[in-house]
């Protein structure tokens, strides 16, 4: 099946069902202070502490700064902060007329309280690296490292304050927060409803009331074409369909898709869970940079992806971070070269190559249901295939990727607008554990100290030089030039239909998140027709 046939049958079989409705016309919205948005993941918690918001803005929370649309900050609730001079202790002012949904006065404690109980849950917000969190007064509260950390405001960005007396076990369930909404109703699986924060001290929102409702891709659409929701999150592959009473709007994203590639033998090791390691094609570097060089990355997001997507060959492309050198050229006959420098060889005639009896044969598994992964692996596997690489694609349930993902290729998502996700990605001590970061096992000495230097850094320049050096210092790292634990293959622009007369804002840069960066600027939205 060539390119253009795997595009038109991915997005037909998708799709056939809601295209009974086009003929509908779209519904008109309700009140022009309200919305209904529809995304396509639910949080497992709207507890900042245990990871809401993790990337992005809470919104029922306040932070102590806040991301602005080009990657700088701003305060929120800091008025202002110091840093001494070995880049250990960080002093924030806070605001003294904040207070919570609740009535209760925000104070230096209640931030405290929250950074102390972050580092406490080790969930997705890392703050292994503070001491401590302390309230000097209440409008002052001093934070402690145990080490300079170059990420300490990107973690702060997405760490909502919380109630000191109103946390509970069940918080993330009933949050309480100072942010520009406030929570009002979550009925699991369904929908959460918002409506705006009157006292909210950053002006109150112009849209009053939002129900966020949880659909699938298809479904979504679908709810488009009856216009019964006035934004939903889409994707590459149904984008191209045209609704009235609708445009859709290509947010840029740092959220990328790509295959991660087990780096080990198979030695029948597993992990503290028993899911095996090792995979003893992948584990060869020629194998998995044949695969990166046959790729061609431009077609795919242009065919497959109805060019919702740009070729990506990192986990930071175009961010101040990125090294530019990561950058690969598709060369279908240097990945064969590759192959037969290495002893790799058709001897068979079936058009994939063998190695002392083994086959360059392997499986690549997705999410079940998730259109874009399906298409970006099928179409991958075709070109790779020309080299002689079979890749085998198979959709799967979640649970089932966490069982294979540490032996199997993986049809993985990232993408972050903050430097942290390159550490995480690629630190040794993060390798094999049973945790979607670093599942291929890639661990480096030389990348370990780059990282390191990276996260310690006084200056954005030093940091920034040390993650650049972490992908490529000119002799190793983890491009695909390099070790090439991910072949990466798009960055994926956040396809949105929105309904005319709504603004959705200034989008800052998604990361990953299936749905949940696009509310991120919620409180900036507004009906203007």
């Amino acid at each position: 099946m060539n390119m253009k046939k795997l595009s038109a049958w991915l997005l037909s079989a998708m799709v056939l069902f809601s295209l009974c409705s086009c003929g509908n016309e779209p519904a008109t919205s309700g009140e022009r202070d309200s919305v209904v948005i529809a995304i396509g993941s639910e949080p497992e918690t709207l507890d900042p502490t245990k990871g809401w918001g993790h990337g992005n803005s809470p919104i029922v929370q306040s932070t102590l700064v806040k991301y602005t649309a080009n990657l700088t900050f701003e305060n929120d609730l800091a008025t202002s902060y110091e840093l001494s001079e070995d880049a250990l202790t960080w002093t924030f002012t806070i605001r003294d007329d904040v207070t919570f949904t609740d009535g209760e006065k925000l104070t230096a404690s209640d931030v405290a309280f929250t950074l102390e109980t972050a580092k406490a849950a080790r969930g997705s917000v890392d703050l292994t690296y503070m001491e401590s969190a302390v309230a000097q007064d209440d409008t002052t509260v001093v934070v402690t490292l145990s080490k300079p950390t170059s990420i300490f405001l990107n973690t702060l960005a997405s760490v909502g304050i919380v109630p000191q007396h109103a946390y509970c076990e069940d918080y993330g369930m009933h949050p309480i927060g100072s942010g520009p909404y406030k929570f009002v109703e979550w009925k699991a699986q369904e929908q959460i409803i918002f409506t705006a924060n009157e006292d909210y001290y950053g002006g109150v929102p112009a849209i009053k009331n939002v129900t966020v409702v949880f659909m699938s891709e298809d479904a979504a659409l679908a709810a488009v074409l009856a216009g019964e929701v006035d934004v939903a999150y889409s994707s590459a592959t149904l984008g191209t369909t045209e609704v009235p009473g609708y445009h859709v709007k290509a947010i840029t994203s740092a959220d990328n898709r790509g295959f991660t590639l087990p780096l080990l033998p198979d030695e029948g090791r597993t992990t503290g869970s028993g899911a095996p390691i090792g995979n003893d094609v992948t584990c060869n570097i020629e194998i998995r940079q044949a695969i990166a060089y046959a790729i061609d990355r431009q077609q795919v997001a242009d065919i497959v992806l109805n060019g919702f997507a740009r070729p990506a060959y990192s986990e930071n492309d175009g961010m101040p971070w990125n090294n530019p050198e990561v950058a690969i050229k598709t060369d279908a006959e240097y990945a064969r070269k590759l192959l037969a420098d290495a002893g790799w060889a058709d001897s068979d005639g079936d058009g994939i190559v063998e190695r002392d009896g083994l086959r360059a044969e392997i499986n690549c598994i997705y999410p079940s249901g998730d259109s874009v992964r399906q298409a970006v692996a099928m179409a991958a596997a075709e070109q790779v295939k020309e080299v002689g690489i079979q890749i085998n694609v198979e959709g799967v349930s979640w649970d089932e990727i966490t069982k294979r993902m540490f032996s199997e290729a993986v049809m993985m998502g990232w993408g972050s607008a903050i430097p942290n996700e390159t550490y995480y990605l690629y630190r040794s001590e993060g390798a094999l554990l049973d945790d979607f970061y670093n599942p291929e096992g890639y661990m480096s000495d030389v990348t370990d100290g780059y990282l390191k230097a990276a996260m310690e850094a006084l200056t954005v320049k030093e940091a920034n030089e040390n993650w650049q050096k972490a992908q490529w210092d000119g002799s190793t790292g983890t491009a695909m030039r390099g070790e090439c634990p991910w072949v990466w293959i798009v960055n994926l622009d956040h396809v949105t239909y929105v309904r005319d007369g709504l603004s959705i804002g200034e989008q800052p840069i998604h990361g990953h998140g299936h749905g949940l960066p696009l509310i991120q600027n919620l409180h900036e939205w507004r009906w203007v027709e």
